[in-house]
């Protein structure tokens, strides 16, 4: 008997996978017990049924990490709440490296680890031999353990969380396609479905798009940016072998390979550097529980190294060689939230081959997210709103994601960029940049100059935990930015126009700084949250009395616009992306007035242009603002120049700058200075989650203008007093680099991580930013301390400041 479908529900969640079930389950479980699921077909038949299901609780992030650990702990308690045997084991886990790099790899990630407090050891070969008796370990030089990591029965979790949502309220009915999500106003009003060719539609406020490797042609009809596509996903499981019992996990990342012991069969899984993009063409309507043809010729390399690793699979049988299909995104990471475009729509999608250890977690968070309006935590990098619109392109996802499957076991290098479909946002000057020798990284599909390449240097890295091949290159353009003059291309930023007779009132509650300021005024401020947290980092120039330009990073620009146009309600004020419209030249050093004088006829004296202001100049023949604001510390301007006349101005700078010595600078010099004066990155210094007092901010926020978003918990935290400082830190040994997740040591305990970190050539060593906790300490105190960062598994003594190591007093920003 086919279950009704009701006429309304609260929410309706499409897709019946571990990532839909688990959705349901965690609303159901806030007591959201008017939750509908609808799965087109059966529970699992996408690509839950054929996952691998390993538990790893390691990620690269605390909060990913936190997912993790929920998920397995999740697991194992779903068993004792349903019935339903999850197959969970927690037999661990090792890694083994068989190179310098990747052992510096695995042991970078054993000291996060033990940041966040999970239980690791680093094991020798012999080890790794006495635990996994089948393994050659002849060129193994080293290996992590994890020894609560495991494995599970994917289909069986997703039915057990089925079944607990069903428990609590929720409705859960097989066979149904959805036709339509209905919307009107900007929100979401209903979903429109088939059952046995009869259609329905059921009321509603929220949509949860959980369709899969289904999910962006779903999410296309609603206009809902959703970057993933499928690719193909092998594994070999054995016959069964004699005497084989319980082992841990087993990867071999140099070998692109995974191994799991499952009833007394061995499996070894693929993530091959080259992969296949599948279903090109749509996903066929009848497909379920379907495999796709097998490609021996495609698994043999692997096949090929994994008998050498494991000398048993020679005389094993092969009892099934399996190829499924599964969603993969540009950046190897899920979408999790609600999409920009779409009120009440929400996303979670795209898990990259790791959706059993993700969706128990996700499922949590979003049904959070949903609950309260706001993440429970930062989630900003698995945030819906990091996609491009563009990504939705066929093209370039087909292309992109023959790569990112193969990423997951690749080094995870430092400055690791993509290869594949690249070039797809420019500057107007990227020719002229790349005749000069620019080696061009991607963010948000924007192409930037990372750095120059010397003449006869080869233009591509040569990645390492070490000094790279630019390590020297970035030296010269640091210290010509903190001698002399460089020249930085930042066209990618985002650029916001804001304007209407309510717009200073609109941005004065969004915005924790004074921003009502004379026109041609820069102000650096904050969008917070309602707990204070950091929503956005950007600079407003005030235009007139009714328009403003906001600038944001390029990579956050889809979620700052999401941010502004959710809180406009009735304000008569328009909100425009004017990102495409202008470039952003930076001239920054000491010379970068000598240089300007050069090519303009204006003033750009302090008294005529001083700090924090912004207007029109004439530069070369053609027009430009000139905005007196830096990210380096040190004298410059940005100037905003229409993008039909960029290549002019930059011409005309380039001939003007032989006289003073301007050197053309890259993204990573950019971001080596701006950490010598510890001006904070956000995604990684400050997120939702950092009180905007704690990350050092509160210069920038002023509550006796009257009220803001935020200010109340800015009150309160200024009456309790700080839980924790964001502090920079200076490692004495001048060898060691710093990268990001470097475990922070006080006084011998592990208290934080590294949030960014990057070579001061200036200052002498590697510099990073973290938080140390501090609750009824003073500013004196957290200083007395002795500091150390943890760097795979060694300590190296570092200075810790709680005021810029560079230019305290930002003399030389006035200068």
């Amino acid at each position: 008997m086919t279950k009704a479908i009701p006429k309304k529900a609260r929410a309706v969640i499409i897709g019946g996978g571990v990532s839909g079930c688990s959705v349901a389950y965690h609303l159901a479980k806030l007591g959201w017990t008017d939750v509908v699921l609808l799965e087109r077909k059966q529970l699992t038949s996408g690509t839950t049924w054929h996952a691998a299901g390993l538990i790893g609780q390691l990620r690269g992030s605390q909060n990913m990490t936190r997912l993790a650990k929920y998920s397995r702990d999740l697991y194992v308690r779903l068993e004792e709440e349903t019935g339903i045997g999850t197959g969970m084991k927690q037999n661990g886990s090792i890694t083994v490296a068989l190179t310098a790099e990747r052992r510096e790899e695995i042991y970078r990630q054993a000291s996060l680890a033990r940041a966040f407090n999970i239980d690791v050891r680093e094991i020798s070969p012999d080890e790794v031999k006495a635990m996994y008796p089948h393994l050659n370990v002849s060129d193994v030089v080293a290996a992590v353990h994890l020894p609560l990591d495991g494995q599970c029965d994917p289909a069986n979790i997703a039915m057990a969380l089925a079944k607990g949502a069903r428990q609590s309220g929720a409705s859960i009915i097989e066979g149904v396609k959805v036709t339509a999500v209905l919307q009107k106003d900007g929100r979401v009003t209903g979903v429109a479905c088939e059952q046995n060719g009869e259609s329905t539609v059921i009321e509603t406020e929220h949509v949860v798009n959980a369709a899969g490797m289904w999910g962006r042609t779903l999410a296309n009809m609603s206009g809902v940016t959703l970057p993933l596509h499928a690719c193909e996903h092998f594994y070999i499981v054995t016959e069964p072998v004699a005497g084989l019992k319980q082992l841990p996990v087993l990867r071999v990342p140099d070998e692109c390979a995974y191994y799991k012991e499952d009833a007394g069969k061995m499996l070894l899984g693929a993530f091959e550097p080259v992969a296949k993009p599948w279903g090109m063409e749509g996903i066929s309507e009848d497909f379920c529980f379907d495999q796709l043809p097998e490609d021996f010729d495609h698994f043999q390399p692997i096949l090929e190294q994994a008998i050498n690793r494991m000398p048993m699979l020679e005389t094993a049988g092969i009892h099934t060689f399996f190829n499924g299909p599964e969603s993969f995104t540009p950046d190897d990471r899920y979408y999790l939230g609600e999409a920009p475009e779409l009120k009440n729509y929400w996303v979670a999608a795209g898990y990259n081959s790791i959706g059993i250890v993700s969706s128990g977690g996700a499922g949590m968070a979003l049904a959070q997210w949903m609950n309260d309006g706001e993440p429970p935590f930062d989630l900003w990098e698995v945030d819906i709103r990091r996609a491009q619109p563009f990504q939705k392109n066929r093209s370039y996802l087909k292309e992109r994601v023959t790569e990112t499957l193969g990423l997951l076991y690749a080094d995870h290098f430092p400055y690791r960029q993509m290869a594949t479909a690249r070039g797809v946002r420019r500057s107007p000057i990227h020719e002229h940049l790349k005749r000069r020798g620019a080696v061009f990284g991607e963010v948000a599909g924007w192409e930037r100059a990372n750095w120059f390449a010397r003449d006869g240097q080869e233009r591509e890295y040569r990645y390492s935990w070490k000094r790279q091949n630019w390590f020297l290159n970035q030296r010269d353009e640091h210290l010509a930015v903190r001698g002399g003059v460089g020249l930085f291309d930042m066209t990618s930023f985002g650029k916001i126009r804001i304007e209407g007779r309510d717009a200073l009132p609109f941005l004065q509650r969004l915005c924790a700084n004074q921003m009502d300021v004379a026109a041609g005024r820069i102000v650096y401020t904050q969008m917070l949250n309602a707990k204070g947290g950091i929503e956005s980092d950007l600079t407003v120039t005030r235009l007139s009395e009714t328009a403003f330009l906001a600038v944001v990073p390029g990579a956050t620009l889809q979620r700052d616009l999401a941010w502004l146009r959710r809180h406009i309600g009735d304000a008569f004020v328009v909100v425009t992306d004017l990102t495409a419209s202008e470039s952003v030249l930076c001239v920054m050093g000491p010379k970068s007035r000598d240089l300007l004088q050069k090519v303009s006829p204006n003033d750009f004296s302090n008294a005529a242009h001083p700090f924090g202001t912004a207007r029109e100049i004439e530069i070369g023949m053609g027009l430009a603002r000139a905005h007196r604001v830096t990210y380096v510390g040190e004298l410059g301007w940005e100037l905003y120049v229409p993008t039909d006349q960029t290549a002019h101005v930059f011409e005309a700078l380039e001939e003007a700058g032989s006289q003073v010595g301007l050197k053309l600078c890259g993204l990573h010099t950019l971001d080596s200075c701006r950490i010598e004066k510890a001006f904070r990155h956000f995604g990684h210094d400050i997120t939702d989650e950092d009180h905007v007092l704690e990350a050092g901010l509160g210069f920038a926020v002023k509550t006796a203008k009257g009220d803001f978003i935020g200010r109340d918990a800015v009150l309160a935290k200024q009456e309790a007093g700080l839980d924790r400082r964001l502090v920079q830190f200076r490692l004495t040994d001048p060898e060691p680099l710093l990268f990001h997740n470097e475990a922070v040591v006080r006084d011998g305990k592990i208290v934080g991580t590294v949030t960014s970190g990057n070579y001061g050539h200036h200052l002498g060593g590697a510099i990073g930013l973290g938080y140390v906790p501090c609750a009824g300490e003073s500013e004196a105190d957290v200083l007395s301390s002795t500091y150390e960062i943890e760097i795979a598994g060694v300590r190296v003594k570092a200075e810790a400041s709680l005021t810029p190591m560079y230019d305290p007093r930002a003399e030389r920003v006035r200068a």
